[in-house]
């Protein structure tokens, strides 16, 4: 199956440039997207490129990615409301060498062929001066063709308007196009649905210059059935940096899609095969209660972005959370590692000291912890057969609780009812 005929049966393909799929059949192409560096992570919403690009590598074509050292100390106007805040020479570099480090998760980088490559335009634009470049470059495209953009009106029919800092982004998103197309051979740019304005600009600037020929692909923006914006929950984005979206969260967040979404989504971001999404989906919808294809998704998808480890940790997790499972995986995490298992599940600390001579259940629960908010409340559960310390009952209020109850040298896990857990820490 061809590069384009993959998107299309995914339903990622939103607009294609005529000539496009016909360059792709004929030859193997080096092609890019762009990723924005302001800041120090990808979030699932850059998920939809990175499998665009896994697709063009698998298709054997060349994927180019380029880090936006340079467009990111601008920040693209598309389709937003406000400019962005400018992030200075240093934070960029940071966040550019930690968006390298996320893509070479899902891409084949090295020097072949077929090999995914990283460029980052701060290479070329850094020493473009300001008179050099609105000589050479500005002159290419006309203010007319720029303030036609769709992106552009609409910033400039809302209440904030346009600064100039942002109507160029158009020209350097466009010279990079050229730019590559002149020193990597790259003919194809790709992206999201919203980058059609600044790719078709970079094609027209290279027939403009050197009478040649670019063509580009964009691929649909991702939406949630009930018309809520893909990537976002209450607590924010959901990132592929581990220390801000924990492996655990991250595949909770692909296990709670709904049934559409999840049909939806398992296409566009597994390389499950037609065959095997049919079956998937075929056996969910023979018994829905098993989530299936959530379940797939969210597997598939968190070893991908994590790791198999990961995978397996955040199951014994969530059987430990959700089921009858053990704590005998905390063995296996670093403190770190136990803190993003538990990350949004109240936590507390008590002196070791004191649990070494031992502390009563009740004041533990009531006094040195806020797990209930008092100790009658505490007793009343304890008495019910309501409280488990490390997934074991408790009933007797005159219990004391010292470091031999630990878990892994350092935890308590209480859990009041079936669903409310306690972390208590002893330092």
């Amino acid at each position: 199956m061809s590069f384009v005929e993959e998107l299309r049966w995914r339903g990622m393909l939103q607009d294609i440039m005529p000539g496009t799929e016909e360059l792709l059949n004929k030859e193997k192409v080096a092609g890019y997207i762009g990723f924005d560096p302001t800041g120090d992570s990808l979030h699932v919403g850059h998920l939809t490129q990175i499998m665009t690009l896994i697709h063009f590598q698998n298709a054997g074509h060349k994927p180019v990615a380029l880090v936006g050292g340079a467009t990111g100390m601008i920040g693209d106007p598309s389709f937003k409301s406000a400019e962005r805040n400018l992030l200075d020479e240093a934070t960029l570099q940071y966040n550019v060498n930690c968006l390298k480090n996320q893509l070479s998760k899902f891409l084949a980088f090295g020097e072949g062929d077929n090999d995914a490559k990283m460029v980052n335009n701060y290479d070329w634009f850094k020493d473009f001066g300001f008179l050099e470049f609105i000589r050479d470059i500005g002159k290419l495209i006309t203010v007319n063709y720029m303030m036609a953009k769709d992106s552009v009106k609409k910033r400039l029919e809302g209440d904030n308007g346009l600064s100039f800092t942002e109507f160029t982004y158009q020209l350097i998103q466009g010279y990079d196009f050229y730019y590559l197309w002149k020193h990597h051979n790259c003919k194809v740019q790709m992206g999201g649905s919203d980058q059609w304005g600044n790719i078709v600009t970079g094609s027209e600037m290279i027939r403009r210059q050197d009478q040649g020929t670019a063509y580009a692909i964009t691929t649909q923006l991702i939406k949630k059935s009930d018309g809520q914006k893909f990537g976002k929950t209450e607590s924010g984005a959901v990132w592929l940096d581990p220390k801000k979206t924990s492996p655990f969260k991250y595949y909770q967040f692909w296990l709670n899609t709904s049934d559409d979404d999840a049909k939806n989504w398992i296409k566009i971001f597994t390389l499950k095969s037609k065959d095997e999404i049919d079956q998937i989906i075929a056996e969910h919808d023979a018994a829905p209660h098993t989530r299936l294809i959530q379940k797939s998704l969210a597997k598939d998808i968190t070893i991908r972005t994590h790791s198999e480890k990961d995978y397996e940790t955040v199951l014994k997790t969530t059987d430990f959370l959700f089921g009858n499972g053990s704590l005998a995986f905390l063995a296996h995490l670093d403190h770190e590692g136990v803190l993003e298992v538990f990350e949004g599940i109240p936590q507390y600390t008590v002196s070791r000291i004191d649990l070494e001579k031992g502390i009563n259940i009740l004041d533990l629960l009531a006094n040195d912890t806020q797990v209930f908010a008092s100790k009658g409340e505490a007793r009343k559960m304890l008495q019910g057969g309501g409280v488990s310390l490390n997934k074991d009952k408790l009933n007797n209020i005159e219990q004391i609780i010292t470091t031999s109850n630990l878990t892994g040298g350092r935890y308590l896990i209480v859990q009041k009812g079936k669903k409310n857990y306690f972390l208590i820490i002893a330092e």
